[in-house]
C-alpha cells in the first residue's frame, strides 16, 4: 500500500500482520530485549519489513539499531525510514542520495486535546474546511501524520528535533499531496537552505498513509499513482 505514494527509486515493504517467520538479527535483539511483547512485535515485523525491501535492492540482511533519539541507523550508502501502526508495518529504503520519511495512522479521530497540541490556527481552519467538503475522512489525523513524515525526513538531513508546531502544512484532498513549510531555519539542500517539503498521501482498509521523499536530482523518478480509495488499496 505504502509504495502507490514512494518514487521508483524508493523500494518498500508492507505487512498487515505480524508474520510468524518475522525475526531480529543478534545486533536488533538487544534493543527490545526489556520491552513489552506489542512493542517487540512491531519492532520485529518493521525490521522484516526493512529486510524485504532491502532483498528488493539486492542487499544482504543486515542489523537496523537505533540512534540517540530512536531513529533508525541506516547502513552507509542507504536512506530509509519506518513506520507501524495497530494492524500495520512498513519500511521504505533506497540506495540513494537524499531523505525519506514514512508514517501509517489508523483511519480515526485524534485523542482530545491532541489537535490543539500539534497544529497550528492556521491549520485547525483549514482541517475545519476538508471536514465540511470532504466528509468521511479523519483530516485531524492526516495531518497528524503529514508532520511525523516531515520530522522523519527532517532529521537525517538537520539532525536536530522538529517540533509539531514549527512546519505548517496544507493539504490537497483532490491530488493526494501535500506540502510543508518550515517555520525554523532548515537545513542546506542542493547548495540552498532546506525550506519545505512536499509530500504524499493515500487513505484505504482503515489507515492514512503519508510519505516523503527528497532525491538527488541523478536519482529522481516520477511518484506512482497515489490511491485515496478503500477499493483502490490493495
Amino acid at each position: 500500500m505504502i509504495e502507490a505514494i514512494l518514487p521508483a527509486t524508493i523500494h518498500s515493504y508492507d505487512a498487515f500482520g505480524d508474520p510468524p517467520d518475522a525475526v531480529l538479527l543478534p545486533a536488533e535483539e538487544e534493543l527490545v530485549r526489556q520491552v513489552a511483547d506489542k512493542r517487540r512485535q512491531e519492532f520485529t515485523t518493521a525490521r522484516h519489513c526493512v529486510r524485504k525491501a532491502m532483498e528488493r535492492l539486492n542487499l544482504p540482511p543486515v542489523p537496523v539499531l537505533t540512534g540517540t533519539y530512536g531513529e533508525p541507523r541506516w547502513p552507509a550508502g542507504l536512506i530509509g525510514s519506518i513506520t507501524h501502526c495497530d494492524g500495520y508495518r512498513a519500511a521504505a529504503v533506497g540506495a540513494v542520495g537524499g531523505t525519506v520519511g514514512i508514517d501509517a495512522e489508523p483511519d480515526a479521530p485524534l485523542p482530545s486535546g491532541v489537535e490543539e497540541a500539534v497544529t497550528l490556527p492556521r491549520e485547525r481552519e483549514m482541517l475545519r474546511r476538508l471536514a465540511a467538503e470532504h466528509p468521511g475522512l479523519n483530516w485531524d489525523r492526516l495531518l497528524f501524520s503529514t508532520k511525523e513524515s516531515v520530522y522523519k525526513a527532517w532529521f537525517p538531513l538537520a539532525r536536530r528535533w522538529l517540533d509539531f508546531q514549527d512546519a505548517a502544512i496544507v493539504l490537497d484532498p483532490e491530488r493526494g499531496t501535500f506540502h510543508a513549510r518550515l517555520m525554523v531555519p532548515g537545513p542546506r539542500w542542493q547548495g540552498r537552505p532546506l525550506t519545505g517539503f512536499h509530500g504524499r498521501w493515500t487513505a484505504g482498509r482503515g489507515l492514512l498513509l503519508t510519505a516523503i521523499a527528497m532525491i538527488e536530482p541523478r536519482a529522481a523518478a516520477v511518484p506512482r499513482q497515489a490511491r485515496r480509495s478503500e477499493g483502490a488499496a490493495r
